[in-house]
């Protein structure tokens, strides 16, 4: 596997991938880990996730020196990155005896009861476009839990994957509890398949989710599925406009646009939609595009060459089929693999734009008859990940949140993820929830226990 720097093309470093036999002692040396793991005191694993933290701040310029290197995002991005992986750890080590503590139950028996006691060995299959967040915000929780873990982790990201293994290690995590898994595609049905594993978490393409979730359910193993999004944000007549378009530059273009919770139709009621289209042009034209390393940057670079050459093509058959380009719709010099922030409006119901995920700076404009109208083309998507509504009118907003197809709904405020609460989609956006206290009960068996 190698991990090339999207920038300027150089190799960064190169793995070999894990064989038979690799593998077959990682699942070993996991499903040992467990049996030792499960029975640790609460404090004290809540003790070494808080040294995990500890460490990810104390190394925070190699750390996100290395993501920004291997995805292109700008620096600034990548220490907030980091910094909210402590968070994460910080969390969960402070809160999980609470969240997972028995729960008593007035019922049937003398006492009644349920426990939440850990499963075992999951495997998480992680992406690259958040490198360290997307394992820190499920391992936290589900090391918490007593899990062990094996990350399955992107091929192009797999210099972040080692920095994440020694900072577990370092901390002074037990041998087996978080280990990587260096397969490629080809290889993973039969990992899933092993008696060893007990679940299996996912955050990917609608593509990948249904091969992980169809392999899983063959042996009858849970899964969580965080998969893509083609995220509404709605802006309605009365929103404050200042704001709204500020937010949607941020919502369409954190991470080069390479995020599954990103704004990517912008839905705007009639009476507003010209001074926003035109405002939204101008400020998606103005972003600063360059070199990820200079403070100045406001975009980066697409983290690989395919994933440009596939959101160019979204954009020309975009085009093709009737949509109209405001700014950009072009990839920005030879070197990098850099896209222009692009606005199109226009944009046919059936055409990629409208159907697909773009995943990168490519915003589509609808315009939106009245608020009802709105929630139709908000909801007129295969996926349902997380929506924003935008107006000064909260009541108005809060009537309309039960009417959106949507894991995830924010007011005046771009979607993201917290620890404290519960992230994750509905339809073809995946199944199951990290983080909150739904997060931290994905992995563990919801024992009931009657005592008579």
């Amino acid at each position: 596997m190698k991990s090339i720097n999207p920038v300027t093309g150089a190799l960064l470093a190169e793995w070999p991938e894990h064989d038979a036999a690799d593998v077959e002692r990682r699942l070993t040396r996991a499903a040992e880990a467990f049996v030792d793991w499960k029975t640790r005191p609460m404090a004290e694993r809540g003790a070494l996730l808080v040294a995990m933290a500890d460490r990810l701040e104390a190394e925070l310029p190699l750390l996100a020196r290395t993501m920004t290197d291997e995805v292109g995002k700008p620096l600034t991005e990548s220490v907030g990155e980091v910094q909210k992986c402590a968070l994460v750890c910080r969390h969960y080590a402070a809160h999980a005896a609470a969240l997972l503590a028995p729960t008593q139950v007035d019922a049937a028996a003398q006492e009644s009861l349920v426990r939440y006691d850990p499963i075992g060995v999951v495997l998480a299959i992680m992406p690259w476009n958040f490198p360290y967040w997307q394992v820190f915000r499920f391992a936290a929780p589900a090391l918490m839990a007593g899990n062990v873990l094996l990350i399955k982790h992107a091929p192009n990201t797999q210099g972040c994957a080692e920095q994440i293994v020694r900072i577990a290690r370092e901390s002074g995590l037990p041998d087996g509890c978080l280990q990587l898994l260096r397969v490629d595609v080809p290889q993973i049905a039969a990992v899933i398949a092993d008696p060893r594993i007990a679940a299996v978490t996912l955050t990917g393409s609608e593509r990948a989710g249904r091969s992980v979730a169809s392999i899983a359910g063959q042996h009858l193993k849970r899964t969580v599925l965080e998969l893509g999004g083609s995220d509404p944000f709605i802006v309605l007549a009365d929103a404050d406009l200042d704001l709204t378009v500020a937010q949607a530059v941020k919502a369409r273009c954190l991470n080069a646009g390479q995020t599954c919770c990103a704004a990517k139709r912008f839905i705007v009621e009639q009476p507003i939609a010209e001074a926003f289209v035109r405002r939204f042009t101008e400020a998606m034209a103005a972003l600063r595009v360059g070199d990820p390393l200079d403070p100045e940057t406001e975009m980066g670079s697409l983290a690989r060459a395919d994933l440009l050459e596939n959101l160019d093509s979204q954009v020309k058959r975009s085009v093709d089929a009737g949509a109209t380009v405001l700014t950009g719709g072009h990839r920005i010099g030879d070197t990098g693999h850099f896209y222009a922030p692009t606005v199109l409006t226009n944009v046919p119901p059936d055409c990629p734009a409208a159907r697909e995920e773009l995943f990168g700076p490519v915003a589509a404009v609808f315009v939106a008859k009245d608020v009802a109208d709105a929630v139709r083309l908000a909801n007129d998507t295969d996926f349902g990940l997380a929506a924003s509504v935008w107006t000064e009118d909260r009541d108005k907003a809060r009537a309309l949140v039960p009417l959106l197809d949507a894991g995830v709904v924010f007011i005046n405020k771009m979607p993201g993820s917290d620890p404290r609460l519960p992230f994750g989609g509905v339809k073809a956006s995946g199944y199951g929830r990290e983080l909150g206290v739904a997060g931290i009960r994905e992995f563990v068996n919801v024992k009931t226990v009657c005592i008579d």
